[in-house]
């Protein structure tokens, strides 16, 4: 039975929720601007129209050039991160498994660390795209090298892909700690990118992440049945015509393909999606087809107010991925703890 209408008006409420806290967030910063003049602007934007002579060009620059790409970023990054948690967690039928299950995001830590430190040593190389792209490839590489190893189990298994996904993680980590050796005086710029932040977000960025963002979260919705049988058990699905190892390796090269995206822009952000799933599944039960969407909308508030938080409220900007390890620490401890209690880590 699909999901009803309460549903699709909680969904419709939860975007409206998502598009009044990223007006909101507009206003605040160091320039303070009124709700009313950042509903002015961005409706002349939209409809063409000629700005009032009173909104000066400083808060139009301001607006869509600083605050709208950096907002738009949470809103995305959140939620894919928040949708590939709740996926990786049926899929691997794990409550601990988040998009960093796999070593993705140290994969991209690795590739983008490794160029930072070819630019120390000299190579002249853009920032802006080396740095991006070499994330966006260790990601991928990482995924290639955890399937290979999980390759000679023949069902793919949650717990080989898990394990694989540790080691990996574990060696790209030293590498990683031997590239801050080599880094010396400007180890720096690699910590506040393993850190996590939206601040550098531009336009450019944005026009890589967004479309390639929102296929994916369509694709991984409309998996939400098939995920649902794949819980009933490997005989169940296959009597209904799914195989599970093909199923799972497709929803995993999409939900890594989206992590190594996300990380690719604003660095490492943990958490979100260990948080965010595992407490909407307490709200609104294990029905992949009304979590997955929730999940998506969950994570990009989530993002988008811990983002608000670090660079409007707080006296000095915190990198957010900080932030996001402070809530999500002791949330995984107790989950950890719980999950041992009911029978085991797997």
């Amino acid at each position: 039975m699909q999901p009803g209408q309460p549903f699709v008006i909680s969904l419709v409420l939860l975007a409206v929720l998502v598009l009044l806290c990223a007006a909101l967030a507009a206003t605040l910063g160091f320039l303070q601007i009124p709700l009313q003049e950042v509903g002015t602007v961005f409706s002349a934007k939209l409809l063409q129209r000629p700005l009032p002579q009173e909104i000066d060009a400083t808060t139009v620059s301001v607006l869509f050039n600083v605050r709208l790409p950096r907002i738009l970023a949470a809103i995305l990054i959140g939620g894919a991160l928040a949708l590939c948690g709740a996926v990786f967690q049926a899929v691997l039928l794990n409550p601990l498994a988040d998009p960093y299950t796999l070593g993705i995001s140290t994969g991209a830590a690795f590739g983008a660390s490794l160029v930072i430190v070819l630019q120390i040593f000299g190579l002249a190389l853009p920032t802006a795209v080396s740095v991006p792209l070499f994330a966006f490839l260790g990601g991928m590489a990482t995924l290639a090298v955890v399937l290979y190893l999980a390759a000679d189990d023949n069902s793919l298994s949650s717990t080989t892909l898990i394990l694989a996904g540790v080691i990996v993680s574990a060696i790209l980590s030293a590498a990683i700690g031997f590239f801050k050796f080599l880094a010396d005086e400007q180890v720096g710029i690699i910590i506040f990118w393993l850190m996590g932040s939206l601040a550098g977000v531009s336009w450019g960025q944005l026009y890589m992440l967004a479309p390639f963002t929102l296929a994916g979260v369509l694709v991984l919705c409309a998996f939400g049945r098939d995920l649902n049988i794949m819980a009933a058990g490997d005989r169940t699905a296959a009597s209904l015509g799914i195989s599970i190892q093909r199923l799972r390796l497709f929803l995993v090269c999409i939900c890594s393909l989206l992590t190594a995206l996300a990380v690719s822009v604003a660095g490492i952000i943990g958490f979100v999606g260990l948080i965010v799933p595992h407490f909407l599944r307490h709200l609104s039960g294990p029905d992949n087809r009304v979590l997955l969407p929730y999940s998506f909308f969950a994570g990009a508030l989530l993002l988008l107010a811990a983002d608000t938080l670090t660079r409007a409220v707080l006296p000095s900007e915190v990198p957010i991925g900080v932030l996001t390890a402070l809530l999500g620490g002791p949330f995984f401890c107790f989950l950890f703890k719980k999950r041992q209690k009911d029978g085991g880590i797997f």
